[in-house]
């Protein structure tokens, strides 16, 4: 009996409909990579490279280099010899170069205008809630100085104090002369001497 169990162990095989045999997969690790047919590049390589040559173009030494070659380019064509020239009158290859450092240099520009403009947005973000901080902060040292001036208000100040002080000083020259000064006593006898 037990050879028979091991038999249909072994022989099972998937049924029906969706019975095509797939390959494992495991869920615990990542996958390989796959093959890709375009090239791959590291995109802030690249923006970096945008930003330089887009930094460049901005100069006044590009418009320099570029106006020296498109002269000299102008005087070899015209006044070298007829064998010697490679691009005649109408500088059809002139105006083709031109254009293809045109076509390329204003992708580039916009590539290095886009990662200043994410750079920017992270910059007014950060300045954002910079701004918010200080603002809490503000709010909180003013609450803080409110509540030491209410505290202040019923705190004895220094000139309270030396105006009590030499109240009592008063008060006890007064003792010390046989005068009575006790605004108590005094009152009443003024009301003794009224009678």
């Amino acid at each position: 009996m037990a050879p028979e169990r091991d038999l249909a162990r072994t022989e099972r095989t998937p049924a029906g409909a969706t019975a095509t045999t797939r390959p494992r997969v495991r869920l615990d690790q990542p996958r390989p990579p796959r093959r890709r047919i375009l090239p791959e590049w590291d995109p802030e390589a690249f923006g970096r490279l945008s930003e330089r040559i887009a930094r460049f173009l901005g100069t006044g030494r590009f418009i320099v280099w570029m106006t020296i070659v498109i002269i000299v380019w102008v005087l070899w064509n015209s006044f070298a010899p007829h064998d010697l020239r490679f691009d005649n009158y109408p500088f059809i290859f002139l105006t083709f170069m031109l254009s293809l450092q045109a076509s390329y240099a204003a992708p580039l520009i916009l590539l290095a205008q886009n990662r200043q403009d994410d750079r920017d947005r992270v910059n007014l973000e950060q300045d954002r809630k910079q701004k918010e901080r200080s603002i809490a902060d503000t709010e909180y040292l003013t609450r803080e100085i409110a509540a030491l001036r209410i505290g202040l208000g019923e705190v004895a100040t220094r000139d309270w104090i030396r105006s009590e002080l030499q109240d009592m000083v008063k008060e006890l020259e007064g003792l010390r002369d046989g005068h009575v000064v006790f605004p108590a006593e005094r009152s009443r006898g003024r009301d003794v001497d009224d009678r």
